[in-house]
């Protein structure tokens, strides 16, 4: 079973780096490795390789593994495949902060304020959610009261948008859009840096999270302190959530579809093969959707959020369908 797993996950990383460099590349409809015969720094192809490609790159292979990795780690813990950061309400407490930030008369919209402002909306409404769910004990009823969330919070930034000025409305329809092409090269470091920090916690949470597949009350009995693992939990999905909803905007389905198409892949609860993959896979499912931007931007301008909805909420849909054949 190892022998197949890492096969599988050689063929994928495979996979990966031709659609990275593909991506690096801009796409079907662009040469620009290929014209780059030698990396002059002063060249037309080199400028736009490292001030465009490079961070609009790195930042799709971070956002992709993040949300991935964020609707994982919520699918484990509240034990539904269902769940996720947008449809849990999360993403949207990013974006409301986010949102107050941007909208603030350009006060407090710089890089750290915005990575700030997002990772506490997200914790912010993670306990939200956290504490209905200590109430709510249908996972539906727990789905619910998240759209609900979304909705609420919606309404509260069309508020917000009312009485803002011209110019920080149109930064904020921009970012709400979602889109990898805003990040600039020099924000990459500190966008690794907070991802990082999310990613090597995961270490040391594989096994709790092995132990919460049984059931929580199970898991207390075998030693796992759960109160502590979900302080941790919310923090680290957080920590992903809004680092990418800070950046990019709000992108819909990558957290809900991407979890649930590597548990089918790989068919095993255990998270250490469950976060590579899903990290792999993530990565490689926003790249696809970036691809397809790449090549329509010369005919037509295309949200990112459009195409990941526009995959993702068919594969939500044919996993459903297929549960409820396996019942």
């Amino acid at each position: 079973m190892r022998k197949q797993y890492s096969l599988l996950i050689s063929l994928l990383i495979i996979v990966l780096v031709l659609l990275t460099f593909l991506h690096l590349n801009g796409g079907f409809n662009s040469w620009i490795l290929m014209n780059l015969t030698e990396f002059n720094t002063n060249s037309t192809e080199s400028i736009i390789l490292k001030e465009i490609h490079l961070p609009r790159t790195i930042m799709v292979l971070i956002a992709g593994s993040a949300l991935s990795i964020a609707g994982l780690l919520m699918q484990t813990y509240f034990n539904n495949p269902l769940a996720g950061p947008s449809i849990l309400g999360i993403s949207s407490g990013s974006n409301l902060f986010v949102a107050i930030t941007l909208m603030s008369s350009g006060i407090f919209s710089s890089n750290l304020s915005i990575i700030s402002a997002a990772i506490l909306g997200a914790i912010f409404f993670s306990f939200i959610i956290l504490g209905f769910s200590l109430k709510v004990k249908s996972t539906t009823s727990l789905l619910i009261v998240g759209v609900m969330l979304s909705a609420f919070t919606s309404s509260i930034v069309q508020l917000i948008q009312a009485d803002s000025t011209l110019d920080a409305l149109r930064s904020f329809t921009i970012w709400n859009f979602g889109s990898v092409q805003q990040v600039q090269l020099d924000q990459i470091p500190m966008i690794l840096f907070f991802f990082f920090i999310g990613f090597f916690s995961l270490i040391f949470l594989i096994k709790p999270l092995n132990l919460l597949v049984i059931g929580e009350n199970q898991a207390e009995f075998l030693g796992l302190q759960p109160r502590k693992i979900r302080w941790i939990l919310i923090l680290i999905t957080s920590i992903f959530t809004g680092l990418v909803t800070a950046f990019c905007g709000p992108i819909s389905f990558v957290g809900l579809a991407v979890p649930n198409l590597v548990k089918l892949i790989f068919k095993t609860t255990n998270h250490k093969t469950l976060i590579i993959g899903t990290l792999i896979v993530g990565s490689l499912f926003l790249l696809i959707c970036d691809l397809i931007t790449y090549s329509l931007e010369d005919l037509i301008s295309i949200p990112l959020n459009s195409i990941t909805s526009l995959f993702g909420a068919p594969i939500i849909i044919w996993i459903i369908i297929r549960r409820k054949w396996n019942d």
